[in-house]
């Protein structure tokens, strides 16, 4: 077991140091920062200043090993296009990116789950049907798609939710909605197909022959044995929740991280 973890670690590291080297280099491909940010009355010699300043006159091997010794010791260095440690944008900017991922979690466990296990409950009705096709939706509209969507309904048509910023509640239902959307999809599916395995049981049909009312059938004995492979998907579904901000905060023009690094690429 530990050798096992040792290599996981090890592999992390790798894949860690090889995505860094290749971010570094990247960046250097888009141009000559110290160009796009001098003055444009600056002469050749002043931008030769410049770089000297910034050690960018240095070898791009010695630039990159300057940065990874100071990423390692928590130093991830100064913004040259808004002057401000980098370190400093990012803790800025996390909270609301983590506020709006935890909205769009919140919403698809809840919508996920209920309709995923009413659709279990009432396996072969009206409402079964409407669940499966909500799931199918949900894997198969984008979300930038449903966002826009969204906007065009709720924002240009009815004139009852903002279309962008960050303010009060009706800025989280858009964009949580729009998050969620995919991972409300998988919930759905996942713990319908959970509970239909666990309602066939013999135990379930135990507790009804007792006299067990429906409620605690499906709420105590029922979810609670199929909730497993639930919670483990919802796990990742969090993550990728954090991850997928980044064109959802472009659409709704959300202050988070994912806006922030669209706006350093741009930059």
């Amino acid at each position: 077991m530990k050798r096992y973890i040792l290599i996981r670690v090890g592999q992390s590291l790798i894949t860690i140091l090889g995505v860094s080297i290749i971010t570094f280099f990247l960046t250097h491909l888009s141009g000559d920062p110290i160009a796009l940010l001098a003055p444009q009355n600056a002469t050749k010699e002043d931008l030769d200043e410049i770089r000297k300043e910034r050690g960018l006159d240095k070898p791009i091997h010695v630039q990159y090993w300057k940065w990874i010794s100071s990423v390692v010791v928590g130093d991830f260095g100064e913004s040259l296009r808004w002057k401000m440690p980098a370190i400093n944008m990012f803790a800025e900017r996390f909270p609301n990116t983590l506020r709006l991922g935890l909205a769009g979690f919140s919403f698809a466990v809840i919508m996920g789950l209920g309709v995923g296990i009413i659709s279990a409950v009432k396996v072969g009705s009206k409402f079964d049907s409407f669940g499966k096709v909500f799931a199918l939706l949900g894997q198969a509209l984008p979300g930038f798609w449903v966002a826009i969507m969204l906007i065009l309904l709720f924002s240009v048509i009815l004139k009852i939710l903002p279309t962008s910023g960050m303010g009060g509640w009706k800025h989280y239902i858009m964009p949580s909605f729009t998050l969620g959307w995919l991972s409300t999809a998988a919930l759905t599916r996942l713990s319908r197909s959970a509970m239909l395995d666990v309602l066939d049981s013999e135990y379930i049909k135990l507790a009804r022959i007792k006299g067990v009312s429906e409620f605690w059938v499906i709420g105590k004995h029922a979810f609670k044995n199929a909730a497993a492979p639930v919670i483990t998907v919802m796990a990742f579904q969090f993550v990728a929740a954090l991850n997928g901000t980044m064109i959802i905060e472009m659409i709704f023009n959300w202050p988070g991280i994912g806006r922030l690094a669209v706006d350093a690429v741009f930059a």
